[in-house]
């Protein structure tokens, strides 16, 4: 196991990059920034809980609060934690704590996985893991080098001749923090040389770009070197569901994003994303999201 690094920090070190985002960001909604990776959010009101994915990277709140389910578990995250997560999920999450005097404010930056291995590979990191206690998303305290880290970050966004030069240095700069802090075990997983969490995490990873296709999870099991029955148990610990399930979703979201987008129909959009019966596609859209998709989508463009 590697040695853990923390240091604390203070609500005004949060509050300062609070104020950094809020002057990048001084009205409601979601900005992509020129960083890679790296968007900033604001609300100005609790929000209901929305289906999206949780790519690997770390979320932080700076202002109000946010939870994210993820299977049955409920994690929420303040100002002073942070979220990482280390395999690509499907989770549920929405602002619970809002104001217009005192808007959600938080940021979220996404890492590549060669980019994590690498820095991991630098510090002599890369031994075997034990599977037993892998948890794909973990919240933790903010750590001090961590947010010193993020705050020079966005600040960056303010100079954009250096952006191209030294954003990579700074987020890897952040990798190699998480890897020395209370994330390091959880990270570690997914690049651990023959891991089942690293064999699950290749398979989330195939499963993204070829979710239209029929599964067969025989295919699947021997592509991830266990016999069906060990693939499937260690699937579902990563992911908190089956693959079928996490297909599914994965199916559901991007027909969502389809007839949101694109203006596709509800019909077409079903068949873009590997549904052949309408109706079962209806049918389980209305599981998902509460609703049938003409009404959901009408509901969300109001």
């Amino acid at each position: 196991m590697p040695t853990v690094f923390t240091s604390t920090h203070t609500a005004s070190d949060i509050d300062r990059l609070a104020d950094s985002v809020s002057q990048l960001l001084p009205s409601e909604g979601d900005q992509i920034t020129a960083i890679p990776g790296l968007s900033l959010h604001r609300r100005k009101a609790v929000t209901a809980p929305m289906h999206c994915i949780y790519g690997l990277g770390i979320g932080v709140t700076l202002q109000g609060r946010k939870q994210a389910m993820v299977g049955e578990d409920i994690l929420t995250y303040s100002p002073g934690q942070s979220m990482v997560t280390s395999v690509d999920l499907p989770v549920i999450s929405h602002i619970c704590q809002a104001s217009a005097a005192k808007p959600f404010l938080g940021m979220m930056l996404r890492f590549d996985s060669s980019t994590v291995m690498q820095v991991a590979e630098r510090m002599q990191l890369s031994q075997r893991m034990r599977d037993d206690a892998f948890k794909p998303i973990t919240v933790q305290a903010l750590d001090a080098g961590v947010l010193d880290a993020l705050k020079r970050l966005v600040d960056l966004l303010k100079e954009p001749p250096l952006l191209e030069t030294v954003a990579p240095l700074i987020k890897e700069e952040i990798i190699a923090r998480l890897l020395s802090g209370a994330h390091a075990p959880q990270l570690l997983h997914v690049i651990a040389a023959g891991s089942p969490s690293q064999h699950i995490a290749k398979t989330v990873a195939w499963l993204k770009l070829n979710f239209r296709q029929a599964l067969r999870m025989d295919d699947l099991a021997a592509q991830a070197h266990m016999s069906p029955s060990t693939f499937r148990q260690h699937f579902r610990t990563v992911t908190g569901m089956s693959p079928l399930q996490y297909q599914k979703q994965l199916r559901l979201q991007a027909a969502r994003h389809l007839m949101l987008t694109q203006n596709v129909d509800a019909s077409s959009a079903g068949g873009q994303v590997g549904y052949e019966s309408a109706s079962q596609f209806s049918r389980e859209y209305s599981r998902l999201f509460g609703e049938p998709p003409q009404r959901d989508i009408k509901r969300i463009r109001l």
